[in-house]
């Protein structure tokens, strides 16, 4: 009897792995589409102070968002571009006064960003 259960438990225990890596992926990635795509975008934006110098449609302090979309959307690394000037900050490219840097910012969170800003289009 002992051998049929030690059994099931070997042919249960490589699906437990694979079972669970597919659980975990889905429990990250929805959050993440959703932020991207969605008002998640907005939130981390809004949490993280962007909006105190830009807006989604009109230029403030800093470009609409919605423009710096339009201006890089066709760019083929537009995500990775923003993110690195999310991050790391700009000045000269949309007027006189420069973006800082955004050091508080963890790389994923640059690229949740660069991303949503990318879908104002």
């Amino acid at each position: 009897m002992k051998l049929k259960s030690q059994a099931k438990n070997k042919t249960a225990t490589p699906a437990a792995p694979l079972a669970l890596a597919l659980a975990l992926t889905c429990a990250v990635a929805a959050p993440l589409a959703h932020a991207q795509n969605g008002p998640g975008g907005l939130a981390l934006a809004q949490q993280q102070n962007c909006m105190s110098c830009h807006s989604v449609t009109r230029t403030f302090m800093g470009p609409a968002l919605r423009d710096v979309a339009a201006k890089y959307a066709a760019k083929p690394e537009a995500q990775t571009y923003l993110a690195h000037k999310i991050m790391e900050g700009s000045s000269g490219v949309w007027g006189v006064v420069p973006m800082p840097a955004n050091t508080q910012l963890n790389p994923g969170q640059a690229a949740l960003l660069a991303s949503w800003i990318l879908t104002l289009k």
